[in-house]
């Protein structure tokens, strides 16, 4: 969300797609006109371009083409704060999004509140990552779906609960990895595959028996990696052949049955290799 590309004045919610280095030239503001530093009320702090700094980010100082907080280039704004944190709660009503992001990563805490109805995402999400926790259930609801995963990656338990049932699917996802496991045969029937996948993974094996006529085969490929041996008859003719051949590698060899006629070949030749008491290699990929 802090990349180095232009942003248009045109659309100050837009962001940019292709980070830029700092070997460009030009310095103009979030306006498109040149940024003119006689007028800036920061010049005590300007250092030439092509000057050392000393210190690091601990030297209080702003650079053309480096470090400006009127250049439109993102990443020139964030070095300004990080190099002049002091100056971040002071511009945290700038017209530019970038700068007010920018200045919300490095502003005392306290300051933030203002922003939680702030007009772009980027700033809600920026807050997102700092805001303590009865403030960040505010935005919990938030319109836009990068602001709820930066949510979601901080919330715990039942703060979780009402993003189990959020619209977008990679919100949900950052859910589900999240929630304590008792939460999770709520998420069971989940529409999303990928989501029902993260449930195989973690649920109790308890409720696995439930998982096995999942509509997805990676549910269902989850399943035989995870269920004892002893029950895995009930999916020896599975309508996926990758999850037959999951199921003849690990069954109880003298429950083979139908796998050694199986109509995949590599179905047939695993069974029978087992049936034969010949050693294989375990190709499942991890859970």
């Amino acid at each position: 969300m802090t990349d180095d590309a232009p942003q248009t004045p045109l659309s100050p919610t837009a962001l940019s797609p292709t980070p830029v280095s700092d070997d460009i030239d030009e310095t103009l503001d979030w306006t498109g006109a040149p940024v003119d530093c006689a007028a800036c009320a920061h010049a005590d702090r300007r250092v030439e371009p092509g000057v050392a700094l000393l210190g690091g980010r601990d030297c209080h100082r702003c650079q053309p083409g480096r470090a400006c907080v009127h250049d439109r280039y993102a990443k020139r704004i964030q070095r300004f704060f990080e190099w002049n944190a002091d100056l971040a709660g002071t511009h945290l009503t700038h017209p530019y999004f970038e700068v007010r992001a920018n200045a919300a990563r490095v502003a005392p805490i306290f300051l933030l509140p203002r922003l939680i109805d702030d007009p772009d995402e980027t700033v809600r999400a920026t807050l997102a990552r700092r805001l303590p926790r009865r403030l960040l259930l505010k935005l919990r609801d938030d319109p836009d779906r990068e602001v709820r995963i930066a949510v979601a990656v901080r919330l715990e338990d039942a703060d979780l609960a009402p993003l189990m049932r959020d619209p977008d699917c990679s919100v949900r996802l950052r859910v589900v990895r999240r929630i304590p496991d008792g939460m999770l045969p709520a998420m069971m029937h989940d529409e999303d595959p990928e989501i029902r996948v993260e449930v195989a993974r973690r649920i109790a094996a308890d409720w696995l028996p439930s998982l096995i006529w999942d509509d997805s085969p990676r549910v269902r490929l989850v399943v035989v990696q995870r269920l004892p041996a002893s029950k895995l008859h009930v999916l020896i003719q599975d309508a996926d052949w990758m999850v037959r051949l999951a199921v003849a590698g690990r069954i109880d060899s003298d429950q083979l049955g139908p796998l050694l006629d199986d109509p995949e070949e590599e179905v047939r030749t695993l069974a029978r290799q087992r049936r034969d008491g010949v050693a294989i290699a375990n190709d499942l990929p991890p859970l």
